[in-house]
Protein backbone atom coordinates (compact mmCIF):
# COMPACT_ATOMS: atom_id res chain seq x y z
CA UNK A 1 0.00 0.00 0.00
CA UNK A 2 1.29 3.35 -0.91
CA UNK A 3 1.31 6.16 1.60
CA UNK A 4 0.63 9.53 1.23
CA UNK A 5 1.33 13.27 2.99
CA UNK A 6 -1.49 15.93 2.17
CA UNK A 7 -1.31 18.87 3.30
CA UNK A 8 -4.40 20.93 3.24
CA UNK A 9 -4.25 24.64 3.30
CA UNK A 10 -6.16 27.34 5.89
CA UNK A 11 -8.66 27.54 2.54
CA UNK A 12 -9.47 23.65 3.14
CA UNK A 13 -11.37 24.95 6.63
CA UNK A 14 -12.14 28.67 6.09
CA UNK A 15 -12.69 29.56 1.93
CA UNK A 16 -12.42 33.70 1.07
CA UNK A 17 -15.40 35.39 1.86
CA UNK A 18 -16.51 33.02 4.94
CA UNK A 19 -16.66 34.64 8.54
CA UNK A 20 -14.90 31.54 9.99
CA UNK A 21 -18.06 29.94 11.96
CA UNK A 22 -17.90 26.08 12.90
CA UNK A 23 -20.19 25.77 10.45
CA UNK A 24 -18.38 26.94 8.04
CA UNK A 25 -15.26 25.15 9.12
CA UNK A 26 -17.27 22.24 9.24
CA UNK A 27 -19.13 22.13 6.01
CA UNK A 28 -15.32 22.84 4.43
CA UNK A 29 -14.30 19.69 6.76
CA UNK A 30 -17.00 17.73 5.04
CA UNK A 31 -15.60 18.43 1.62
CA UNK A 32 -12.05 17.79 2.41
CA UNK A 33 -12.86 14.12 3.94
CA UNK A 34 -15.14 13.74 1.03
CA UNK A 35 -11.49 14.05 -1.25
CA UNK A 36 -9.66 11.73 1.30
CA UNK A 37 -11.68 9.20 1.43
CA UNK A 38 -11.52 8.45 -1.78
CA UNK A 39 -8.00 8.47 -2.06
CA UNK A 40 -8.57 5.47 0.59
CA UNK A 41 -10.60 3.81 -1.44
CA UNK A 42 -8.28 3.76 -4.07
CA UNK A 43 -5.39 2.07 -1.57
CA UNK A 44 -3.43 5.27 -0.35
CA UNK A 45 -2.57 5.57 3.45
CA UNK A 46 -2.74 9.31 4.50
CA UNK A 47 -1.07 11.24 6.92
CA UNK A 48 -3.01 14.57 7.21
CA UNK A 49 -1.38 18.12 8.07
CA UNK A 50 -3.32 21.13 7.95
CA UNK A 51 -2.46 25.33 8.60
CA UNK A 52 -4.10 26.95 11.00
CA UNK A 53 -3.52 30.72 10.57
CA UNK A 54 -6.94 32.19 10.92
CA UNK A 55 -7.59 29.75 13.93
CA UNK A 56 -5.03 30.90 15.88
CA UNK A 57 -5.32 34.84 15.12
CA UNK A 58 -8.57 34.39 16.52
CA UNK A 59 -7.68 32.25 19.20
CA UNK A 60 -5.46 34.84 19.96
CA UNK A 61 -7.46 37.73 19.66
CA UNK A 62 -10.05 35.92 22.01
CA UNK A 63 -7.46 35.46 25.13
CA UNK A 64 -6.49 39.55 24.59
CA UNK A 65 -10.42 40.63 24.73
CA UNK A 66 -11.16 38.58 27.59
CA UNK A 67 -8.14 39.20 29.39
CA UNK A 68 -9.97 40.89 32.14
CA UNK A 69 -11.93 37.94 32.96
CA UNK A 70 -9.60 34.86 32.59
CA UNK A 71 -5.25 34.60 32.32
CA UNK A 72 -4.51 34.86 28.80
CA UNK A 73 -2.93 32.23 26.67
CA UNK A 74 0.81 32.76 25.08
CA UNK A 75 1.09 32.01 21.21
CA UNK A 76 1.88 28.39 21.73
CA UNK A 77 -0.85 27.30 23.87
CA UNK A 78 -2.95 28.89 21.34
CA UNK A 79 -1.32 26.97 18.37
CA UNK A 80 -1.75 23.65 20.28
CA UNK A 81 -5.39 24.64 21.30
CA UNK A 82 -6.25 24.76 17.10
CA UNK A 83 -4.69 21.91 16.48
CA UNK A 84 -7.28 20.11 19.16
CA UNK A 85 -9.98 21.77 17.57
CA UNK A 86 -9.04 21.54 13.94
CA UNK A 87 -8.41 18.08 14.89
CA UNK A 88 -11.58 17.70 15.96
CA UNK A 89 -13.65 18.59 12.90
CA UNK A 90 -11.02 17.09 10.21
CA UNK A 91 -11.50 13.74 12.18
CA UNK A 92 -15.48 13.56 13.00
CA UNK A 93 -15.57 14.47 8.98
CA UNK A 94 -13.77 12.02 8.31
CA UNK A 95 -15.19 9.48 10.53
CA UNK A 96 -18.68 9.90 8.75
CA UNK A 97 -17.06 10.00 5.15
CA UNK A 98 -15.28 6.63 5.93
CA UNK A 99 -18.15 5.25 7.70
CA UNK A 100 -20.42 6.33 4.37
CA UNK A 101 -17.62 4.72 1.95
CA UNK A 102 -17.59 1.35 4.22
CA UNK A 103 -14.04 1.76 5.03
CA UNK A 104 -12.94 0.93 8.27
CA UNK A 105 -9.97 3.15 9.25
CA UNK A 106 -9.37 4.38 12.81
CA UNK A 107 -8.67 8.08 12.76
CA UNK A 108 -6.45 10.07 15.53
CA UNK A 109 -5.17 13.44 16.02
CA UNK A 110 -1.89 13.98 17.30
CA UNK A 111 -0.64 17.12 19.12
CA UNK A 112 2.42 17.65 17.33
CA UNK A 113 5.41 19.68 19.08
CA UNK A 114 7.92 20.97 16.41
CA UNK A 115 11.66 21.37 17.63
CA UNK A 116 13.41 24.17 16.73
CA UNK A 117 16.63 25.84 16.98
CA UNK A 118 16.74 28.36 19.76
CA UNK A 119 19.67 30.22 17.35
CA UNK A 120 17.88 30.32 14.56
CA UNK A 121 18.31 33.59 12.93
CA UNK A 122 14.96 34.06 12.70
CA UNK A 123 14.55 34.28 16.41
CA UNK A 124 16.24 37.76 16.53
CA UNK A 125 14.88 38.75 13.41
CA UNK A 126 10.73 38.27 13.89
CA UNK A 127 9.20 38.68 10.00
CA UNK A 128 5.61 36.51 10.31
CA UNK A 129 2.33 38.72 10.77
CA UNK A 130 0.08 37.51 13.13
CA UNK A 131 -2.99 38.50 15.12
CA UNK A 132 -5.37 41.25 14.41
CA UNK A 133 -4.89 44.94 13.13
CA UNK A 134 -3.77 47.66 15.23
CA UNK A 135 -3.97 51.16 15.40
CA UNK A 136 -0.64 52.86 15.67
CA UNK A 137 -1.33 54.24 19.30
CA UNK A 138 -2.99 50.44 19.76
CA UNK A 139 0.26 48.44 18.45
CA UNK A 140 2.71 51.06 20.01
CA UNK A 141 0.73 50.65 23.68
CA UNK A 142 1.17 46.80 22.99
CA UNK A 143 4.63 46.87 22.51
CA UNK A 144 5.22 48.83 25.67
CA UNK A 145 2.68 46.17 27.66
CA UNK A 146 4.04 43.14 25.97
CA UNK A 147 7.10 43.51 24.39
CA UNK A 148 5.49 42.39 20.97
CA UNK A 149 7.44 43.41 17.87
CA UNK A 150 5.27 45.34 15.55
CA UNK A 151 5.39 46.27 11.56
CA UNK A 152 2.56 48.33 9.73
CA UNK A 153 0.88 45.67 7.45
CA UNK A 154 0.12 46.53 3.65
CA UNK A 155 -1.10 49.82 5.00
CA UNK A 156 -4.26 48.36 6.88
CA UNK A 157 -2.58 48.88 9.87
CA UNK A 158 -0.34 47.91 12.39
CA UNK A 159 0.72 43.84 13.32
CA UNK A 160 2.62 41.27 15.50
CA UNK A 161 5.29 39.87 14.01
CA UNK A 162 6.83 36.89 15.30
CA UNK A 163 9.54 34.70 14.27
CA UNK A 164 9.26 31.72 11.77
CA UNK A 165 12.47 29.52 12.41
CA UNK A 166 12.84 26.16 10.17
CA UNK A 167 11.73 22.54 12.10
CA UNK A 168 14.71 20.48 12.89
CA UNK A 169 12.44 17.52 14.33
CA UNK A 170 9.42 16.60 15.74
CA UNK A 171 8.81 14.98 19.43
CA UNK A 172 6.27 12.99 18.01
CA UNK A 173 7.84 11.49 14.77
CA UNK A 174 8.10 7.74 16.28
CA UNK A 175 4.49 8.32 17.62
CA UNK A 176 3.34 9.37 14.28
CA UNK A 177 5.16 6.68 12.61
CA UNK A 178 3.85 3.63 14.96
CA UNK A 179 0.48 4.96 13.88
CA UNK A 180 0.71 4.90 10.19
CA UNK A 181 2.11 1.67 10.30
CA UNK A 182 -0.97 0.60 12.09
CA UNK A 183 -2.84 1.25 9.35
CA UNK A 184 -4.09 4.60 10.97
CA UNK A 185 -5.17 7.85 9.64
CA UNK A 186 -3.39 10.42 11.40
CA UNK A 187 -3.79 13.92 11.56
CA UNK A 188 -0.52 16.06 12.59
CA UNK A 189 2.02 18.87 12.68
CA UNK A 190 -1.11 21.25 12.56
CA UNK A 191 -0.11 24.68 11.78
CA UNK A 192 3.47 23.50 11.53
CA UNK A 193 3.14 22.28 15.03
CA UNK A 194 3.76 23.74 17.71
CA UNK A 195 6.96 25.59 17.89
CA UNK A 196 9.39 24.53 21.46
CA UNK A 197 13.15 24.46 22.03
CA UNK A 198 15.57 22.30 24.40
CA UNK A 199 16.57 24.11 27.25
CA UNK A 200 18.30 22.23 30.30
CA UNK A 201 17.14 19.06 29.25
CA UNK A 202 13.41 20.19 29.20
CA UNK A 203 11.00 21.40 26.27
CA UNK A 204 9.86 24.88 26.14
CA UNK A 205 7.55 26.34 23.96
CA UNK A 206 8.22 29.62 22.42
CA UNK A 207 6.51 32.39 20.86
CA UNK A 208 7.05 31.63 16.94
CA UNK A 209 5.29 30.01 14.06
CA UNK A 210 6.83 27.45 11.81
CA UNK A 211 5.47 27.17 8.23
CA UNK A 212 3.30 24.46 7.66
CA UNK A 213 4.22 23.17 3.84
CA UNK A 214 7.93 22.96 5.39
CA UNK A 215 6.95 21.21 8.80
CA UNK A 216 5.06 18.92 6.66
CA UNK A 217 8.12 18.17 4.39
CA UNK A 218 9.88 17.26 7.13
CA UNK A 219 7.25 14.72 8.13
CA UNK A 220 7.16 13.62 4.65
CA UNK A 221 10.65 12.70 4.06
CA UNK A 222 11.57 11.25 7.84
CA UNK A 223 8.23 8.91 7.09
CA UNK A 224 9.56 7.92 3.71
CA UNK A 225 6.05 8.36 2.21
CA UNK A 226 5.63 7.75 -1.67
CA UNK A 227 3.80 11.34 -2.53
CA UNK A 228 3.70 14.77 -0.65
CA UNK A 229 0.93 16.30 -1.33
CA UNK A 230 -0.31 19.93 -1.12
CA UNK A 231 -3.74 21.61 -1.59
CA UNK A 232 -3.90 24.99 -2.02
CA UNK A 233 -6.69 27.40 -3.17
CA UNK A 234 -4.95 27.49 -7.18
CA UNK A 235 -5.48 23.99 -9.61
CA UNK A 236 -1.93 23.95 -9.97
CA UNK A 237 1.29 26.20 -10.24
CA UNK A 238 1.17 29.32 -12.85
CA UNK A 239 3.83 30.56 -14.32
CA UNK A 240 3.63 34.45 -14.88
CA UNK A 241 0.36 34.29 -12.18
CA UNK A 242 -2.59 36.49 -12.36
CA UNK A 243 -0.72 38.02 -16.16
CA UNK A 244 -1.87 38.01 -19.32
CA UNK A 245 1.01 35.84 -19.79
CA UNK A 246 0.06 33.36 -17.71
CA UNK A 247 0.60 29.31 -18.31
CA UNK A 248 -0.27 26.13 -16.08
CA UNK A 249 2.95 23.92 -15.06
CA UNK A 250 1.92 19.99 -15.35
CA UNK A 251 4.65 18.07 -15.06
CA UNK A 252 8.22 19.28 -14.39
CA UNK A 253 11.24 18.08 -13.27
CA UNK A 254 13.14 19.86 -9.82
CA UNK A 255 16.15 21.78 -11.34
CA UNK A 256 13.40 23.21 -14.06
CA UNK A 257 11.03 24.18 -11.20
CA UNK A 258 14.16 25.65 -9.47
CA UNK A 259 14.84 27.82 -11.93
CA UNK A 260 11.26 29.08 -12.15
CA UNK A 261 11.39 30.14 -8.17
CA UNK A 262 14.97 31.77 -8.82
CA UNK A 263 13.55 33.76 -11.43
CA UNK A 264 11.07 34.98 -9.45
CA UNK A 265 8.16 33.18 -10.12
CA UNK A 266 6.56 32.28 -7.17
CA UNK A 267 6.06 35.08 -3.82
CA UNK A 268 7.52 34.41 -0.89
CA UNK A 269 4.11 34.89 1.01
CA UNK A 270 2.01 33.01 -1.43
CA UNK A 271 3.49 29.99 -3.56
CA UNK A 272 6.78 30.56 -2.85
CA UNK A 273 7.00 28.34 0.74
CA UNK A 274 4.97 25.48 -1.12
CA UNK A 275 7.75 25.76 -4.12
CA UNK A 276 10.71 25.26 -1.50
CA UNK A 277 9.18 22.08 0.78
CA UNK A 278 8.19 20.32 -2.44
CA UNK A 279 11.87 20.65 -3.35
CA UNK A 280 13.43 20.29 -0.14
CA UNK A 281 11.10 16.61 -0.31
CA UNK A 282 12.44 15.87 -3.39
CA UNK A 283 16.23 16.63 -2.42
CA UNK A 284 15.64 14.21 0.87
CA UNK A 285 15.09 10.96 -1.59
CA UNK A 286 11.08 11.77 -2.34
CA UNK A 287 9.63 10.41 -5.42
CA UNK A 288 7.03 13.04 -6.28
CA UNK A 289 5.41 15.89 -5.05
CA UNK A 290 1.55 17.08 -6.08
CA UNK A 291 0.67 21.20 -5.67
CA UNK A 292 -3.31 21.11 -6.22
CA UNK A 293 -6.20 22.49 -4.89
CA UNK A 294 -8.86 20.67 -2.63
CA UNK A 295 -11.17 19.92 -5.44
CA UNK A 296 -8.95 18.51 -7.67
CA UNK A 297 -6.91 15.86 -4.89
CA UNK A 298 -8.62 12.98 -6.83
CA UNK A 299 -7.84 13.56 -10.15
CA UNK A 300 -4.51 15.00 -9.37
CA UNK A 301 -3.29 11.97 -8.16
CA UNK A 302 -4.81 9.91 -10.71
CA UNK A 303 -2.73 11.90 -13.42
CA UNK A 304 -5.23 13.73 -14.95
CA UNK A 305 -4.81 17.45 -12.95
CA UNK A 306 -2.84 19.83 -10.69
CA UNK A 307 1.12 20.45 -11.33
CA UNK A 308 3.31 16.82 -10.27
CA UNK A 309 7.33 17.79 -9.28
CA UNK A 310 9.62 14.86 -10.06
CA UNK A 311 13.31 14.24 -9.03
CA UNK A 312 15.39 15.64 -12.51
CA UNK A 313 15.02 12.94 -14.45
CA UNK A 314 14.95 12.36 -18.88
CA UNK A 315 11.00 13.73 -19.32
CA UNK A 316 10.01 10.62 -21.01
CA UNK A 317 10.13 8.74 -17.54
CA UNK A 318 8.28 11.70 -15.85
CA UNK A 319 5.25 10.66 -18.73
CA UNK A 320 5.58 6.89 -17.86
CA UNK A 321 5.43 8.03 -14.18
CA UNK A 322 2.31 9.40 -14.74
CA UNK A 323 0.76 6.67 -17.45
CA UNK A 324 0.82 4.42 -14.26
CA UNK A 325 -1.24 5.87 -12.00
CA UNK A 326 -3.43 3.88 -9.85
CA UNK A 327 -6.55 3.98 -12.64
CA UNK A 328 -9.37 3.55 -9.56
CA UNK A 329 -8.69 7.02 -9.08
CA UNK A 330 -9.82 8.28 -11.79
CA UNK A 331 -12.94 6.42 -11.54
CA UNK A 332 -13.30 7.91 -8.57
CA UNK A 333 -12.49 11.15 -9.13
CA UNK A 334 -15.67 11.15 -11.80
CA UNK A 335 -18.17 10.11 -8.93
CA UNK A 336 -17.37 12.36 -6.64
CA UNK A 337 -19.13 14.28 -4.64
CA UNK A 338 -20.81 10.46 -3.98
CA UNK A 339 -24.35 11.75 -2.81
CA UNK A 340 -25.31 15.26 -1.34
CA UNK A 341 -24.09 15.40 2.26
Amino acid sequence: MKTMLLAVGGNSLIRAGEKGTIAEQRANAQRTAAQIAGLIRAGYRVVLTHGNGPQVGAALLRSERGASQVPGHPLDVCGASTQGEIGYLLQQSLQTELQLADLRVPVATVVTQSLVSADDPSMKHPTKPIGPFYSLADAEERKRLFGWEIVEDAARGYRRVVPSPEPVGIVELEVIRNLVGQGVLVIACGGGGIPVVQRDGRLQGVEAVIDKDRASAWLASRLGVDLFVISTDTDCVYLDYKKPTQRPLQRVGAAELDGYAKAGHFPPGNMGPKIESVLRFLRDGGKEAIITSCENLCPAVAGSAGTHIFPDRDHAEIERSADLKNKDLENIALELPVKER
